[in-house]
Protein backbone atom coordinates (compact mmCIF):
# COMPACT_ATOMS: atom_id res chain seq x y z
CA UNK A 1 0.00 0.00 0.00
CA UNK A 2 2.87 2.73 0.63
CA UNK A 3 4.54 1.46 -2.64
CA UNK A 4 2.62 4.00 -4.22
CA UNK A 5 3.27 6.51 -2.05
CA UNK A 6 6.73 6.78 -1.99
CA UNK A 7 7.15 6.65 -5.27
CA UNK A 8 4.62 9.59 -6.51
CA UNK A 9 6.13 11.84 -3.42
CA UNK A 10 8.68 9.93 -1.44
CA UNK A 11 9.16 9.29 2.28
CA UNK A 12 9.99 12.70 3.60
CA UNK A 13 6.71 14.29 2.32
CA UNK A 14 4.65 11.51 4.20
CA UNK A 15 3.65 11.20 7.69
CA UNK A 16 6.04 9.82 9.85
CA UNK A 17 5.93 6.31 10.89
CA UNK A 18 5.25 7.21 15.00
CA UNK A 19 2.29 9.24 14.41
CA UNK A 20 1.25 6.94 11.34
CA UNK A 21 1.39 4.08 14.44
CA UNK A 22 0.43 6.40 17.05
CA UNK A 23 -3.12 7.29 15.79
CA UNK A 24 -3.21 3.71 14.86
CA UNK A 25 -3.99 4.15 10.79
CA UNK A 26 -2.87 0.94 10.16
CA UNK A 27 -6.16 -0.92 12.22
CA UNK A 28 -8.11 2.04 10.64
CA UNK A 29 -7.06 1.77 6.83
CA UNK A 30 -8.16 -1.75 8.03
CA UNK A 31 -11.69 -1.29 8.18
CA UNK A 32 -12.01 1.46 5.95
CA UNK A 33 -11.65 -0.54 2.98
CA UNK A 34 -13.13 -4.24 2.68
CA UNK A 35 -13.26 -5.35 -0.52
CA UNK A 36 -10.99 -2.40 -2.05
CA UNK A 37 -8.34 -3.46 -4.45
CA UNK A 38 -4.97 -2.99 -4.43
CA UNK A 39 -5.42 0.27 -7.07
CA UNK A 40 -8.15 1.96 -4.27
CA UNK A 41 -6.16 0.74 -1.07
CA UNK A 42 -2.88 2.84 -2.61
CA UNK A 43 -5.04 5.53 -3.18
CA UNK A 44 -7.12 5.40 0.50
CA UNK A 45 -3.42 5.41 2.19
CA UNK A 46 -1.89 8.55 -0.42
CA UNK A 47 -4.67 10.70 0.82
CA UNK A 48 -3.92 9.77 4.35
CA UNK A 49 -0.31 10.59 4.27
CA UNK A 50 -0.90 13.68 2.12
CA UNK A 51 2.29 16.03 3.32
CA UNK A 52 -0.41 18.66 2.02
CA UNK A 53 -3.89 19.16 2.25
CA UNK A 54 -5.82 17.24 -0.33
CA UNK A 55 -8.21 19.23 -3.02
CA UNK A 56 -11.55 17.49 -1.19
CA UNK A 57 -13.39 20.38 -2.42
CA UNK A 58 -12.98 18.96 -5.83
CA UNK A 59 -13.59 15.06 -4.95
CA UNK A 60 -15.58 15.14 -1.88
CA UNK A 61 -18.92 16.07 -4.40
CA UNK A 62 -18.52 12.77 -5.53
CA UNK A 63 -18.26 10.78 -2.92
CA UNK A 64 -20.81 12.54 -1.47
CA UNK A 65 -23.21 11.25 -4.65
CA UNK A 66 -22.11 7.61 -4.35
CA UNK A 67 -23.63 8.09 -0.47
CA UNK A 68 -26.56 9.51 -1.12
CA UNK A 69 -27.53 7.05 -4.13
CA UNK A 70 -27.61 3.63 -3.41
CA UNK A 71 -28.10 2.88 -7.34
CA UNK A 72 -25.09 4.56 -8.72
CA UNK A 73 -22.95 3.30 -5.61
CA UNK A 74 -23.94 -0.35 -6.87
CA UNK A 75 -23.45 0.44 -10.76
CA UNK A 76 -19.38 1.72 -9.76
CA UNK A 77 -19.15 -1.11 -7.36
CA UNK A 78 -20.00 -3.15 -10.31
CA UNK A 79 -17.54 -1.48 -12.95
CA UNK A 80 -14.75 -1.89 -10.05
CA UNK A 81 -15.45 -5.97 -10.08
CA UNK A 82 -12.55 -6.67 -12.43
CA UNK A 83 -9.38 -4.49 -9.74
CA UNK A 84 -10.26 -7.15 -7.08
CA UNK A 85 -9.06 -9.63 -8.90
CA UNK A 86 -5.82 -8.10 -9.82
CA UNK A 87 -2.92 -10.53 -7.93
CA UNK A 88 0.08 -8.00 -8.26
CA UNK A 89 0.38 -4.10 -8.13
CA UNK A 90 1.85 -2.06 -10.67
CA UNK A 91 3.02 1.32 -9.30
CA UNK A 92 6.44 0.70 -9.22
CA UNK A 93 6.36 -0.49 -13.05
CA UNK A 94 4.41 2.61 -13.74
CA UNK A 95 5.69 5.31 -11.40
CA UNK A 96 9.10 3.89 -10.39
CA UNK A 97 12.21 3.71 -12.51
CA UNK A 98 11.87 3.59 -16.41
CA UNK A 99 11.83 -0.03 -17.64
CA UNK A 100 15.19 -1.57 -18.97
CA UNK A 101 15.80 -1.55 -22.92
CA UNK A 102 14.90 -4.92 -24.76
CA UNK A 103 18.43 -6.24 -25.33
CA UNK A 104 19.41 -6.43 -28.89
CA UNK A 105 19.44 -10.13 -29.15
CA UNK A 106 15.81 -9.98 -27.91
CA UNK A 107 14.95 -9.53 -31.84
CA UNK A 108 16.04 -13.19 -32.92
CA UNK A 109 13.73 -14.85 -30.39
CA UNK A 110 11.05 -15.47 -33.31
CA UNK A 111 13.57 -16.74 -35.26
CA UNK A 112 15.09 -19.45 -32.74
CA UNK A 113 11.89 -21.40 -33.04
CA UNK A 114 11.65 -21.74 -36.81
CA UNK A 115 15.59 -22.07 -37.18
CA UNK A 116 15.11 -25.26 -34.67
CA UNK A 117 11.96 -27.07 -36.43
CA UNK A 118 13.82 -26.65 -39.63
CA UNK A 119 16.40 -28.28 -38.42
CA UNK A 120 14.62 -31.21 -37.32
CA UNK A 121 12.49 -31.32 -40.81
CA UNK A 122 15.89 -31.58 -42.06
CA UNK A 123 17.39 -34.19 -39.81
CA UNK A 124 14.05 -36.59 -40.40
CA UNK A 125 14.45 -35.48 -43.74
CA UNK A 126 18.30 -36.02 -44.34
CA UNK A 127 19.17 -38.29 -41.44
CA UNK A 128 22.05 -36.64 -41.64
CA UNK A 129 23.93 -36.22 -38.11
CA UNK A 130 24.76 -32.50 -38.30
CA UNK A 131 21.35 -31.59 -38.51
CA UNK A 132 20.54 -33.37 -35.66
CA UNK A 133 23.26 -31.43 -34.32
CA UNK A 134 21.95 -28.33 -34.89
CA UNK A 135 18.69 -29.60 -33.49
CA UNK A 136 20.04 -30.11 -30.74
CA UNK A 137 22.20 -27.05 -29.91
CA UNK A 138 18.84 -24.92 -30.60
CA UNK A 139 17.00 -27.03 -28.60
CA UNK A 140 18.94 -26.61 -25.53
CA UNK A 141 19.72 -23.14 -26.60
CA UNK A 142 15.52 -22.67 -26.12
CA UNK A 143 15.43 -24.42 -22.68
CA UNK A 144 18.18 -22.26 -21.40
CA UNK A 145 16.40 -18.86 -22.56
CA UNK A 146 12.85 -20.16 -21.26
CA UNK A 147 14.81 -21.24 -17.81
CA UNK A 148 16.90 -18.34 -17.45
CA UNK A 149 13.63 -16.07 -17.85
CA UNK A 150 10.20 -17.86 -17.36
CA UNK A 151 10.01 -16.70 -13.68
CA UNK A 152 10.46 -12.91 -14.60
CA UNK A 153 8.11 -12.92 -17.66
CA UNK A 154 5.55 -15.08 -15.04
CA UNK A 155 5.67 -12.17 -12.64
CA UNK A 156 5.19 -9.58 -15.40
CA UNK A 157 2.25 -11.28 -16.57
CA UNK A 158 1.07 -10.96 -13.28
CA UNK A 159 1.20 -7.34 -13.97
CA UNK A 160 0.18 -7.15 -17.18
CA UNK A 161 -3.04 -8.98 -15.93
CA UNK A 162 -3.64 -6.27 -12.84
CA UNK A 163 -2.57 -3.17 -15.92
CA UNK A 164 -5.55 -5.14 -17.96
CA UNK A 165 -8.01 -5.30 -15.42
CA UNK A 166 -7.18 -1.24 -14.43
CA UNK A 167 -8.09 -0.55 -18.26
CA UNK A 168 -11.06 -2.61 -18.45
CA UNK A 169 -12.32 -1.21 -15.33
CA UNK A 170 -10.90 2.14 -17.13
CA UNK A 171 -13.41 1.54 -19.94
CA UNK A 172 -16.19 0.13 -17.95
CA UNK A 173 -16.31 3.31 -15.77
CA UNK A 174 -16.54 5.48 -18.63
CA UNK A 175 -19.48 3.42 -19.77
CA UNK A 176 -21.42 4.66 -16.93
CA UNK A 177 -22.55 7.71 -18.13
CA UNK A 178 -22.66 9.66 -14.43
CA UNK A 179 -20.85 12.47 -13.00
CA UNK A 180 -18.99 10.09 -10.49
CA UNK A 181 -16.78 8.99 -13.94
CA UNK A 182 -16.51 11.34 -16.37
CA UNK A 183 -13.08 12.36 -15.86
CA UNK A 184 -12.02 8.74 -17.43
CA UNK A 185 -13.58 9.72 -20.44
CA UNK A 186 -11.17 11.56 -22.59
CA UNK A 187 -9.06 8.52 -22.65
CA UNK A 188 -11.38 5.78 -22.64
CA UNK A 189 -10.50 5.16 -26.49
CA UNK A 190 -7.22 4.88 -26.25
CA UNK A 191 -6.72 2.66 -23.16
CA UNK A 192 -8.98 0.09 -24.42
CA UNK A 193 -6.46 -0.05 -27.66
CA UNK A 194 -3.53 -0.45 -25.45
CA UNK A 195 -5.34 -3.27 -23.34
CA UNK A 196 -6.12 -4.89 -26.97
CA UNK A 197 -1.87 -4.72 -27.46
CA UNK A 198 -1.25 -5.88 -24.56
CA UNK A 199 -3.52 -8.77 -24.22
CA UNK A 200 -2.18 -12.32 -25.01
CA UNK A 201 -4.67 -15.25 -26.14
CA UNK A 202 -4.30 -18.31 -23.50
CA UNK A 203 -3.41 -21.76 -24.98
CA UNK A 204 -4.22 -23.37 -21.76
CA UNK A 205 -7.70 -24.84 -23.00
CA UNK A 206 -5.74 -27.42 -24.79
CA UNK A 207 -3.55 -29.36 -22.65
CA UNK A 208 -0.19 -29.19 -23.22
CA UNK A 209 -0.10 -26.57 -25.66
CA UNK A 210 0.68 -23.66 -23.89
CA UNK A 211 3.60 -25.86 -22.16
CA UNK A 212 4.61 -26.07 -25.90
CA UNK A 213 3.78 -22.87 -27.15
CA UNK A 214 6.40 -21.68 -24.27
CA UNK A 215 9.34 -24.36 -24.81
CA UNK A 216 9.02 -24.63 -28.35
CA UNK A 217 7.98 -20.99 -29.27
CA UNK A 218 9.37 -19.17 -26.58
CA UNK A 219 6.04 -17.46 -26.61
CA UNK A 220 5.90 -16.16 -23.26
CA UNK A 221 9.19 -14.39 -23.65
CA UNK A 222 8.86 -13.48 -27.11
CA UNK A 223 5.29 -11.59 -25.40
CA UNK A 224 7.32 -10.47 -22.17
CA UNK A 225 10.02 -8.47 -24.42
CA UNK A 226 7.18 -6.84 -26.66
CA UNK A 227 4.29 -5.83 -24.09
CA UNK A 228 7.41 -4.60 -22.22
CA UNK A 229 7.90 -1.64 -24.95
CA UNK A 230 4.58 -0.83 -25.18
CA UNK A 231 4.30 0.00 -21.62
CA UNK A 232 7.20 2.08 -21.66
CA UNK A 233 5.98 3.87 -24.97
CA UNK A 234 2.64 4.46 -22.93
CA UNK A 235 3.25 4.84 -19.70
CA UNK A 236 1.61 8.46 -19.75
CA UNK A 237 -1.80 6.67 -20.32
CA UNK A 238 -0.86 3.92 -18.05
CA UNK A 239 -0.12 6.27 -15.20
CA UNK A 240 -3.33 8.74 -16.05
CA UNK A 241 -5.62 5.49 -16.22
CA UNK A 242 -4.18 4.05 -13.11
CA UNK A 243 -4.85 7.59 -10.85
CA UNK A 244 -8.48 7.84 -12.47
CA UNK A 245 -9.79 4.37 -11.47
CA UNK A 246 -7.63 4.40 -8.22
CA UNK A 247 -9.77 7.69 -7.32
CA UNK A 248 -12.98 6.51 -8.30
CA UNK A 249 -12.20 3.18 -6.41
CA UNK A 250 -11.57 4.80 -3.18
CA UNK A 251 -13.99 7.31 -3.02
CA UNK A 252 -16.78 4.09 -3.92
CA UNK A 253 -14.57 2.93 -0.71
CA UNK A 254 -15.09 5.90 1.58
CA UNK A 255 -18.79 6.19 0.38
CA UNK A 256 -19.73 2.62 1.36
CA UNK A 257 -17.76 3.44 4.30
CA UNK A 258 -19.92 6.29 5.53
CA UNK A 259 -22.99 4.24 4.76
CA UNK A 260 -22.10 1.96 7.69
CA UNK A 261 -21.11 4.51 9.68
CA UNK A 262 -23.73 6.27 12.37
CA UNK A 263 -22.01 9.28 13.58
CA UNK A 264 -20.39 11.59 10.87
CA UNK A 265 -19.95 14.98 9.51
CA UNK A 266 -18.07 16.72 6.57
CA UNK A 267 -15.41 18.86 7.54
CA UNK A 268 -15.21 22.85 7.48
CA UNK A 269 -12.16 24.48 6.66
CA UNK A 270 -10.45 27.02 8.48
CA UNK A 271 -8.46 29.55 6.37
CA UNK A 272 -4.89 29.99 6.23
CA UNK A 273 -2.56 28.75 8.71
CA UNK A 274 -4.61 28.95 11.61
CA UNK A 275 -4.15 26.18 14.37
CA UNK A 276 -7.87 26.64 15.04
CA UNK A 277 -9.89 23.38 15.21
CA UNK A 278 -13.54 22.09 16.96
CA UNK A 279 -15.24 19.27 17.29
CA UNK A 280 -18.35 18.77 18.69
CA UNK A 281 -19.36 15.14 19.55
CA UNK A 282 -16.40 13.42 18.09
CA UNK A 283 -16.02 9.91 18.48
CA UNK A 284 -13.24 7.16 17.47
CA UNK A 285 -14.64 4.84 14.83
CA UNK A 286 -12.36 1.69 16.02
CA UNK A 287 -14.55 1.63 19.27
CA UNK A 288 -17.41 -0.34 19.43
CA UNK A 289 -19.31 1.96 22.13
CA UNK A 290 -17.62 5.20 21.77
CA UNK A 291 -17.91 7.93 24.08
CA UNK A 292 -18.67 11.21 22.21
CA UNK A 293 -16.34 14.49 23.28
CA UNK A 294 -16.54 18.09 22.20
CA UNK A 295 -14.01 20.12 22.02
CA UNK A 296 -12.18 23.37 20.95
CA UNK A 297 -8.88 23.95 20.55
CA UNK A 298 -6.74 27.45 19.35
CA UNK A 299 -9.69 30.15 19.73
CA UNK A 300 -6.87 32.56 21.42
CA UNK A 301 -3.82 30.87 19.91
CA UNK A 302 -3.12 28.98 22.38
CA UNK A 303 -3.27 25.00 22.66
CA UNK A 304 -4.25 22.72 25.30
CA UNK A 305 -3.19 20.61 28.72
CA UNK A 306 -5.23 17.83 28.82
CA UNK A 307 -5.71 16.21 32.62
CA UNK A 308 -7.80 13.76 34.00
CA UNK A 309 -8.36 10.76 36.06
CA UNK A 310 -6.26 7.26 35.53
CA UNK A 311 -8.14 5.67 32.59
CA UNK A 312 -10.40 8.27 31.76
CA UNK A 313 -9.54 8.47 28.34
CA UNK A 314 -7.30 11.18 28.02
CA UNK A 315 -5.16 8.76 25.46
CA UNK A 316 -8.40 8.28 23.54
CA UNK A 317 -9.32 11.62 22.91
CA UNK A 318 -5.65 12.73 21.89
CA UNK A 319 -5.93 9.69 19.13
CA UNK A 320 -9.96 10.87 17.98
CA UNK A 321 -8.80 14.51 17.29
CA UNK A 322 -5.54 13.08 15.52
CA UNK A 323 -7.37 10.88 13.59
CA UNK A 324 -10.33 13.18 12.33
CA UNK A 325 -7.68 15.86 11.82
CA UNK A 326 -6.31 13.24 9.36
CA UNK A 327 -9.45 12.01 8.06
CA UNK A 328 -10.75 15.35 7.26
CA UNK A 329 -7.35 16.67 5.61
CA UNK A 330 -7.50 13.61 3.29
CA UNK A 331 -11.11 12.47 2.70
CA UNK A 332 -12.97 15.49 4.11
CA UNK A 333 -15.13 14.20 6.43
CA UNK A 334 -14.89 13.48 10.45
CA UNK A 335 -16.45 10.93 12.53
CA UNK A 336 -18.64 14.12 14.63
CA UNK A 337 -21.70 16.15 14.57
CA UNK A 338 -19.67 19.52 13.01
CA UNK A 339 -16.39 19.86 12.72
CA UNK A 340 -14.19 22.58 11.48
CA UNK A 341 -10.24 21.80 11.38
CA UNK A 342 -7.02 23.54 9.49
CA UNK A 343 -5.09 23.03 6.76
CA UNK A 344 -2.01 21.29 8.94
CA UNK A 345 -0.06 18.31 9.08
CA UNK A 346 -0.82 16.83 11.93
CA UNK A 347 2.22 14.62 14.27
CA UNK A 348 2.04 12.07 17.22
CA UNK A 349 4.29 10.63 20.03
CA UNK A 350 2.08 8.72 22.32
CA UNK A 351 3.78 5.17 22.47
CA UNK A 352 7.26 5.52 23.03
CA UNK A 353 8.94 2.76 24.41
CA UNK A 354 12.70 1.50 25.27
CA UNK A 355 14.26 -1.35 23.13
CA UNK A 356 16.57 -4.20 23.99
CA UNK A 357 17.36 -4.74 20.57
CA UNK A 358 18.66 -1.44 19.61
CA UNK A 359 19.86 -0.24 23.33
CA UNK A 360 17.36 2.67 23.95
CA UNK A 361 15.69 3.15 26.97
CA UNK A 362 13.18 4.64 27.14
CA UNK A 363 14.11 8.20 28.30
CA UNK A 364 16.31 8.17 25.32
CA UNK A 365 13.54 6.80 23.08
CA UNK A 366 11.67 9.86 24.15
CA UNK A 367 14.43 12.50 23.91
CA UNK A 368 14.78 11.22 20.26
CA UNK A 369 10.88 11.42 19.82
CA UNK A 370 11.07 15.24 21.00
CA UNK A 371 14.14 16.28 18.84
CA UNK A 372 12.50 14.65 15.58
CA UNK A 373 9.09 16.77 16.64
CA UNK A 374 11.35 20.00 16.88
CA UNK A 375 12.85 18.84 13.54
CA UNK A 376 8.89 18.52 12.32
CA UNK A 377 8.35 22.17 14.13
CA UNK A 378 11.06 23.96 12.15
CA UNK A 379 9.62 23.03 8.68
CA UNK A 380 6.24 24.99 9.48
CA UNK A 381 2.75 25.17 11.80
CA UNK A 382 1.66 22.16 12.46
CA UNK A 383 -0.68 20.39 14.95
CA UNK A 384 1.42 18.12 17.77
CA UNK A 385 -0.40 15.58 20.27
CA UNK A 386 2.04 14.56 22.82
CA UNK A 387 0.62 11.92 25.67
CA UNK A 388 2.32 11.72 28.69
CA UNK A 389 6.03 13.44 27.92
CA UNK A 390 8.97 12.26 29.48
CA UNK A 391 7.73 9.39 32.06
CA UNK A 392 10.97 7.78 31.57
CA UNK A 393 13.34 10.20 34.25
CA UNK A 394 12.85 11.33 37.42
CA UNK A 395 10.33 14.24 38.42
CA UNK A 396 12.34 17.15 38.39
CA UNK A 397 13.82 16.74 34.60
CA UNK A 398 10.57 15.51 33.57
CA UNK A 399 9.04 18.67 33.86
CA UNK A 400 12.30 20.73 33.33
CA UNK A 401 12.62 19.21 29.75
CA UNK A 402 8.87 18.71 29.25
CA UNK A 403 7.71 22.46 29.93
CA UNK A 404 10.85 23.68 27.77
CA UNK A 405 10.42 20.85 24.46
CA UNK A 406 5.87 21.96 25.08
CA UNK A 407 6.68 25.98 25.16
CA UNK A 408 8.81 25.64 21.92
CA UNK A 409 6.98 23.27 20.27
CA UNK A 410 4.11 25.71 20.38
CA UNK A 411 5.96 28.83 19.55
CA UNK A 412 5.42 27.59 16.18
CA UNK A 413 2.34 24.88 16.05
CA UNK A 414 -0.60 23.90 18.51
CA UNK A 415 0.11 21.72 20.64
CA UNK A 416 -2.45 19.13 23.08
CA UNK A 417 -0.76 17.12 25.42
CA UNK A 418 -2.06 15.16 28.46
CA UNK A 419 -0.08 14.27 31.49
CA UNK A 420 -0.22 13.48 35.04
CA UNK A 421 2.42 16.14 35.84
CA UNK A 422 -0.33 18.67 36.53
CA UNK A 423 2.70 21.06 37.42
CA UNK A 424 2.90 21.65 34.15
CA UNK A 425 -0.41 23.52 33.52
CA UNK A 426 0.59 27.06 35.31
CA UNK A 427 4.31 26.75 33.78
CA UNK A 428 2.64 26.65 30.17
CA UNK A 429 -0.26 28.82 30.94
CA UNK A 430 0.92 31.21 28.61
CA UNK A 431 0.99 28.78 25.68
CA UNK A 432 -1.54 26.05 26.56
CA UNK A 433 -4.88 26.36 28.10
CA UNK A 434 -5.86 24.21 31.00
CA UNK A 435 -8.58 21.77 30.16
CA UNK A 436 -9.80 18.48 32.05
CA UNK A 437 -11.58 15.01 30.88
CA UNK A 438 -13.78 14.34 33.42
CA UNK A 439 -17.31 12.11 34.08
CA UNK A 440 -20.33 14.39 34.66
CA UNK A 441 -23.59 12.81 35.06
CA UNK A 442 -22.33 9.55 34.17
CA UNK A 443 -20.84 11.19 30.58
CA UNK A 444 -17.56 12.11 29.60
CA UNK A 445 -16.79 15.98 29.07
CA UNK A 446 -13.91 18.39 28.59
CA UNK A 447 -13.96 20.90 30.68
CA UNK A 448 -12.16 23.91 31.50
CA UNK A 449 -9.38 23.99 34.29
CA UNK A 450 -7.10 20.75 36.38
CA UNK A 451 -8.15 17.91 37.80
CA UNK A 452 -8.39 18.38 41.25
CA UNK A 453 -9.24 14.66 42.36
CA UNK A 454 -7.15 12.53 41.43
CA UNK A 455 -7.49 8.79 41.76
CA UNK A 456 -3.78 7.16 41.71
CA UNK A 457 -3.76 6.27 45.88
CA UNK A 458 -7.60 4.86 45.20
CA UNK A 459 -6.30 2.73 42.37
CA UNK A 460 -3.44 1.63 44.69
CA UNK A 461 -5.74 0.71 47.33
CA UNK A 462 -7.10 -2.07 45.32
CA UNK A 463 -4.71 -4.17 45.20
CA UNK A 464 -3.58 -3.47 49.13
CA UNK A 465 -5.01 -5.97 51.38
CA UNK A 466 -4.95 -4.78 54.87
CA UNK A 467 -4.24 -0.97 54.35
CA UNK A 468 -0.91 -0.86 54.60
CA UNK A 469 0.21 0.48 51.37
CA UNK A 470 -2.70 3.41 51.37
CA UNK A 471 -1.57 4.37 55.16
CA UNK A 472 2.51 4.62 53.96
CA UNK A 473 1.16 5.76 50.34
CA UNK A 474 -0.83 8.68 51.72
CA UNK A 475 1.68 9.71 54.83
CA UNK A 476 4.05 10.19 51.83
CA UNK A 477 1.66 12.32 49.65
CA UNK A 478 0.53 14.77 52.57
CA UNK A 479 3.78 15.59 53.11
CA UNK A 480 4.67 16.07 49.74
CA UNK A 481 1.34 18.14 48.95
CA UNK A 482 2.71 21.08 50.26
CA UNK A 483 5.89 21.77 48.71
CA UNK A 484 4.06 20.37 45.07
CA UNK A 485 1.21 22.99 45.78
CA UNK A 486 3.46 25.83 46.33
CA UNK A 487 6.18 25.09 43.57
CA UNK A 488 4.01 26.50 40.64
CA UNK A 489 3.60 29.98 41.89
CA UNK A 490 7.36 30.48 42.29
CA UNK A 491 7.75 29.27 38.57
CA UNK A 492 5.31 31.00 36.56
CA UNK A 493 7.46 33.12 34.80
CA UNK A 494 10.48 31.54 34.19
CA UNK A 495 9.77 30.21 31.02
CA UNK A 496 9.45 34.21 29.46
Amino acid sequence: MAQYQRLVHGEADALDVQTWDDLMLPQYSACLAPQTSIFGQQELYRRLQAPCAIDTSARTPHVRVLVADDAARQRVQAACEGLRRAESEVSETLFGPPLAPTPRWARWLGALPLGFMVAVALALVTGALPWWGVAAALWLLLMAIQMRLQYVAANWQLQLDAIGHMLRTHASLAGLGDAVAASLRPDVIAAARLNRRLWQLSLSFVPGLQEYGDWVLLRNIRHYFASRAVVAAHLPLLRSSFVRVATVEADLALARHLVRTPRFCWAAGVAGNTARFAFELAVHPLLEVPAPLSLRVGEDGRGAFISGQNGIGKSTLLRTVGLNLATARGFGFCYADAAVTPDLPVYASMQNEDTLEGGESLYMAEVRRAGELLALARRGPAIFLIDEIFRGTNQLESVSGSAAVLDTLAESGCVLVSSHNLILAPLLARRLVPLCVARVDGRLQVEPGVLTETNGMSLLATVDVDGVLAAKAGRVHDKLATYYLAYPQACESVLD
